[in-house]
């Protein structure tokens, strides 16, 4: 018998076939003929997903992520609707028992459906970004064997895709509340069946007489976050034909340490509810003294509390349950007068905005727990701390924002409208946005009751550089209005009965809580007044961005750059022909212009070189000579460019700037641009130059006016620090060693401490390296370190090509730890290049530990609690590793790679691989993806490395750990 309360989720064993192969109805499908095998017509159906994911993983298609193949897929333009329109088919076994009831949930198909269960038909209507529940309990099999088939529409307007291509190709698609990306942009191809499918969880699940629907939980503060009251409202459905006298409970718990809660609160509250009838109940405010709060990434930990609620029904027991993460923070933001930026404060603290734009993570819909995890565990170890979900793609799935939770991502989450389609492109089209405004505004109401009790989620935008049409705009201004407690003047309400006595609870808002801001461009973002004023979208001089006129704004929302992947990237996602690197065309003006192959063009190369502007930074290092060079040079590119652009940033804290979002953090496809880690989850040494950037606390050289810089973004002050610089040649001479000691850095702030006098010193040399550390003077713990390579100005890098040859000697030492397909490696790299004078007591880099009251550890396993949908993971730290992983591999294993020069060794770089050595040419080796530490880093003679690695292996391979660089062609390998 089903369990009350209980959700299955219906993601295996599907069936699909093109609805113009099937000659049945969806009648016959459920009852006399149901397909039984994945025999022509039928193929077994990728759900989650679109109908073109089902056709790649079947074959029936080519893989469109690989070199030209998506071009060889028959468009919906070309093919008609049908062409796309899909049966899909599955079975589920359910047989309820006395008053239950059962409901079939739909999180979200596109675009529209007939449902069909045993013979029985119903009607998903239009919209993509709507929830459909169905119950079925009167249309069940009596002996709980149930057929159930789904015929799903593609969108109302396709669109098609011009010869000359704008963003959102003929603009069509914008005429239905669906993804906008779908007809191609400037960094996507089109996607043929524009998502067509069911593309989000489908499940059932069992509830008593009276169901819970939608709670909304709410937090207020007072006396300086010290007491806070939890809002809760529900609404419940009596199903049955009589009064239901029920017992509603509200229980908040948080997890100790493994399986050990501590229950917080427990309260009880009696309702009746007439029969057949849907009400809304708000329970007593639950009083908490100095919870734990939640803080974004960088400001402290992500402190959750479960909450659950549960109504059991006067003679049938339990009736239904729900469960829910939250955690206790207030967001307010304003428009600061000092830069006119839009100003984030979490928990009363000031959050300067370090943070990336997202598409989706992947174009055909394959969206999963998993890549969810690692996605948004990328973007902490990077240090940023908001994603932004563009308005052309989806309003993000629970899932998502359930890791954004865990891992501290502030989310600006966009409804689904784009200047480009919606009135600002080229050609001008759908100025009035969708053609269904009603239906626009029940898919914005349901996304909002979907995701609202997620601490993440930090506010709502109308639209990505365009506001929605007038009634659209004005309706989701007053929808979402904040309660008076979230507004400036909140501070004049003292207490909670104060806040109850003259206004209505919080949690009976439709949200209340996150400002509404009516476009990507307005009210404290690019210029406050919808001109584009967002980007740059290009490759900089890495000065520049530390320059007065780069950027005229408080706070830039889209500002991007290149982002060539790895060169194994580019041979597992195209045939040997796309393995051609651009030609460097020599201009008359002495700038170089890269001419891509067609591959790469098609897949939106973004260029190294701006003519006119921007001197190929490829081209410093020397021309390319082949594909693993020009990659390797683009990686040396990709670190410094981003650094550059965050630090520069982050230099104009709070004096010019109060947030930036690069554009973009990744790519939905194998796109060769604008990415911090490419589609098959591998890191571009972008990711590690942001992710030095964006730390807390952080060590920088400003590249406009050489003056060392440190930036306190925490609300500690640092006191008792010195800073060592330190200038090394590429035959390993330290001629500049210089420490600024006695130093104490303010909270927020931005300090200036010295000039470089290097470069200006009397015979620099052409290039060199500069190794900055920010340490504490008491032990020598290093707070940031911060390692750059640079040349005299007008010059370039090609010095470092006869550089490659030196050979440096290196000792590795590794120590794995091992449990089930899960593995932690710990690698130490020590330079055994001898030390010059002057000795420092800092070469061993033992980083401070960031205290857990204040800063994510991003070295940590987080531990992430369980929750109803499923989503409970591995807990414990890094530090407990002796206690958590089952075993521990043969000790210590060294490796040592004699070289008999001595210098830095640069530009060094970990990767994992299956164990066998020898590869056919274009197979890919890699383990993917892996979480570092850090990586893509250099040590100047005596210095010592650690770097963590951790990684899941596939059934029956067994991990070797490689180490390349600059110096190291071949790869050190170390088996584990």
């Amino acid at each position: 018998m089903a369990e009350i309360g209980q959700k299955t989720l219906l993601d295996s064993g599907w069936l699909a076939a093109r609805s113009t192969d099937v000659q049945l109805t969806g009648t016959q499908l459920t009852t006399t003929y149901p397909p039984t095998s994945p025999t022509s017509p039928w193929m077994e159906a990728v759900v989650p997903g679109t109908v073109l994911a089902t056709l790649v993983e079947n074959k029936v298609v080519g893989d469109p992520f690989y070199g030209l193949e998506n071009e060889t897929i028959l468009d919906i333009a070309d093919s008609g609707r049908e062409y796309y329109t899909f049966w899909f088919f599955t079975k589920f076994q359910c047989k309820l028992s006395g008053a239950q009831h059962l409901d079939l949930n739909f999180r979200a198909i596109n675009y529209s459906a007939e449902v069909y269960l045993n013979g029985h038909k119903r009607v998903l209507p239009k919209g993509m970004f709507r929830r459909h529940s169905l119950e079925v309990t009167d249309i069940l099999n009596p002996d709980g064997s149930n057929l159930l088939a789904v015929l799903v529409h593609p969108p109302d307007h396709p669109g098609s895709i011009p010869p000359v291509g704008g963003q959102g190709g003929d603009h069509e698609i914008g005429k239905d509340v669906a993804t906008q990306y779908v007809e191609g942009w400037d960094w996507i191809a089109p996607v043929r069946d524009r998502n067509t499918g069911i593309w989000d969880e489908v499940s059932i699940s069992v509830t008593g007489p009276v169901k819970i629907i939608d709670p909304h939980l709410v937090s207020s503060f007072f006396d300086r976050y010290t007491r806070v009251y939890l809002h809760a409202t529900t609404e419940l459905e009596n199903r049955s034909s009589w009064v239901a006298e029920c017992s509603l409970n509200i229980q908040v718990t948080t997890e100790l340490e493994g399986s050990v809660s501590l229950m917080e609160h427990l309260k009880t509250q009696h309702v009746s509810i007439p029969p057949r009838a849907r009400i809304q109940y708000t329970f007593p405010q639950l009083f908490f003294y100095k919870p734990n709060l939640w803080w974004p990434n960088g400001m402290g930990k992500q402190s959750l509390y479960n909450v659950s609620i549960t109504v059991d029904v006067k003679g049938h027991g339990e009736s239904d349950s729900w469960g829910q993460l939250f955690g206790f923070r207030k967001i307010e933001s304003h428009i600061d007068s000092a830069t006119g930026g839009r100003l984030f404060k979490v928990n009363g603290q000031p959050i300067f905005i370090r943070g990336g734009n997202w598409i989706l993570s992947d174009c055909l819909l394959r969206l999963s727990k998993e890549r969810y995890k690692t996605d948004i565990k990328f973007h902490a170890d990077m240090n940023l701390n908001m994603i932004r979900c563009w308005g052309g793609g989806l309003a993000e799935r629970p899932e998502f924002y359930h890791y954004c939770d865990v891992y501290g991502l502030l989310v600006w989450q966009e409804f689904w409208i784009t200047g480009d389609v919606d009135g600002r492109g080229v050609p001008v089209s759908n100025p009035n946005g969708p053609l269904d405004h009603d239906l626009f505004m029940l898919c914005a109401k349901d996304t909002v009751k979907l995701l609202r009790n997620h601490p993440s989620l930090a506010l709502w935008v109308g639209g990505n550089e365009q506001v929605p049409p007038a009634d659209i705009n004005t309706a989701l201004k007053n929808d979402l209005k904040l309660h008076p407690f979230f507004e400036s003047q909140s501070e004049n309400i003292t207490s909670v009965e104060g806040l109850s006595t003259a206004y209505k609870d919080p949690s009976q808002y439709l949200d209340g809580t996150r400002v509404y801001i009516q476009g990507s461009m307005w009210d404290g973002f690019a210029n406050g007044k919808g001109g584009f004023t967002d980007g740059p979208y290009e490759i900089q001089n890495p000065e520049d961005p530390f320059k007065d006129n780069f950027y005229k704004y408080g706070f830039n929302p889209e500002v991007g750059s290149v982002g060539i992947p790895v060169a194994a990237t580019i041979r597992a996602t195209m045939p040997r022909e796309g393995w051609q690197i651009p030609l460097f065309k020599k201009l008359p003006n002495g700038y170089t212009e890269e001419v891509p192959n067609p591959i790469w063009q098609y897949h939106k190369y973004l260029p190294y070189s701006k003519p006119g502007k921007v001197h190929d930074q490829i081209e410093l290092y020397g021309t390319p000579e082949d594909l693993d060079d020009f990659c390797l040079k683009a990686q040396l590119v990709n670190y410094i460019q981003y650094r550059a652009l965050l630090e520069g940033w982050t230099s104009r804290m709070w004096s010019k700037y109060t947030g930036v979002l690069i554009w973009k953090t990744q790519n939905p496809w194998t796109g060769p641009r604008g990415q911090f880690y490419d589609h098959l989850l591998d890191q571009t040494a972008g990711f590690f130059g942001c992710r030095c950037a964006a730390e807390p606390i952080h060590v920088q050289l400003n590249l406009a006016t050489y003056f060392i810089e440190v930036v306190n973004t925490t609300a500690e002050e640092l006191s008792n620090v010195a800073i060592e610089a330190s200038v090394w040649d590429l035959e390993g001479a330290c001629p500049y060693y210089k420490v600024f000691d006695k130093l104490s850095l303010p909270p927020k702030k931005v300090v200036s401490i010295s000039e470089m006098k290097y470069p200006k010193s009397k015979n620099p040399k052409p290039v060199f390296f500069l190794l900055l550390k920010l340490y504490h003077v008491s032990n020598y713990s290093i707070v940031s370190r911060n390692f750059y390579w640079l040349h005299v100005s007008g010059g370039d890098y090609k010095l470092l090509e006869p550089y490659r040859n030196k050979r440096i000697p290196l000792k590795i030492t590794s120590k794995t730890f091992i449990k089930g397909s899960s593995y932690e490696v710990e690698m130490k790299v020590l330079n055994k290049s001898k030390k010059p004078d002057p000795k420092t007591l800092t070469y061993k880099n033992n980083f401070a530990v960031r205290n857990d009251d204040s800063d994510f550890d991003m070295t940590s396993l987080k531990p992430i609690p369980d929750t109803r949908t499923d989503l409970k993971q591995p807990t414990g730290l890094f530090q407990r590793l002796y206690r958590q992983f089952s075993r521990e591999s043969d000790g210590l294993r060294v490796a040592e790679i004699n070289g008999s020069d001595g210098g830095v060794a640069f530009f060094l770089n970990f990767s994992v691989h299956g164990a066998k050595l020898e590869h056919e040419e274009g197979e890919d080796s890699r383990i993917l993806p892996v979480h570092y530490s850090d990586n893509y880093f250099s040590l100047v003679p005596g210095e010592e490395m650690s770097i963590k690695i951790s990684f899941k292996v596939p059934p029956g391979v067994s991990p070797r750990v490689t180490l390349r660089g600059w110096n190291y062609h071949h790869g050190v390998h170390t088996v584990l």
